[in-house]
């Protein structure tokens, strides 16, 4: 099935996402940042030909674990339902990258950030069918979904882990512990916005903590040393060092 997305032409969140970046000042977003926000523009718009429809490669237990259809681990997050879906996760996205890819170095983000977008989409599979198995209900295992907002969980967690222990924030004007918020954000965009894929941002959830919490994320640093060269180095790392003494 071809893409018929260039029929869409220019809307509004294209519109305002383009006038953010110019606010910002394109010089000074980091360069793989700018590059995921201006791809996944312009395959939203249609000028990166591509030969499927963006509901082709939603992402769901059926369509993966079951159809073996690989690809939408990576593909279904850089789809977009429309020009508001793309405006806020792209602002979104953002904010977070801007302190992360400085910090890691653009290969070294360019690397975790592919890694985790493809640990999210495992991880909305597996809470597919693990809800599936238990509620014996076949919705869990249909629903399909497309967007980035559970790399955007993910990143959340990290970039809550690389600050301060004891900063705090406000979700939604409550002041809590930073490490908190996600879970916070978690439930509140489920209130309002009933139509959100809670298992998609849970599962972004439990992306990040996989890389902030456990020996995956030394294992995954290590690798990538190997490929760039270039340490990372984690605020929670050296926390856990020097509780120790």
């Amino acid at each position: 099935m071809r893409s018929n997305r260039r029929s869409r032409g220019l809307e509004m969140g294209v519109l305002l996402l383009f006038s953010e970046l110019l606010n910002v000042g394109f010089g000074v977003i980091p360069p793989v940042t700018l590059g995921a926000i201006i791809g996944q523009t312009l395959l939203f718009l249609g000028f990166i030909d591509v030969p499927w429809d963006r509901w082709d490669v939603c992402i769901s237990a059926q369509n993966v674990w079951r159809g073996r259809d690989w690809r939408r681990l990576f593909l279904s997050a850089v789809e977009h339902a429309d020009d508001r879906h793309l405006y806020y996760n792209m602002i979104s996205f953002l904010s977070k990258a801007r302190t992360l890819e400085p910090r890691y170095g653009s290969a070294n983000f360019a690397i975790i950030l592919a890694f985790i977008t493809t640990l999210t989409s495992a991880f909305y599979v597996a809470l597919g069918l693990g809800c599936a198995n238990i509620l014996h209900d076949s919705y869990y295992l249909q629903t399909c979904a497309i967007g980035f907002s559970g790399v955007l969980f993910a990143l959340k967690v990290i970039t809550t882990m690389e600050s301060s222990q004891y900063s705090e924030t406000r979700v939604a004007g409550i002041a809590m512990p930073s490490k908190y918020a996600p879970w916070a954000e978690l439930i509140l965009i489920h209130v309002l916005v009933p139509n959100a894929s809670f298992m998609g941002h849970l599962a972004g959830i439990l992306a990040g903590l996989t890389y902030t919490s456990t020996p995956v994320g030394a294992l995954v640093d290590s690798l990538i040393r190997g490929i760039t060269g270039r340490a990372i180095w984690h605020e929670w790392t050296a926390r856990r060092y020097y509780s120790r003494y």
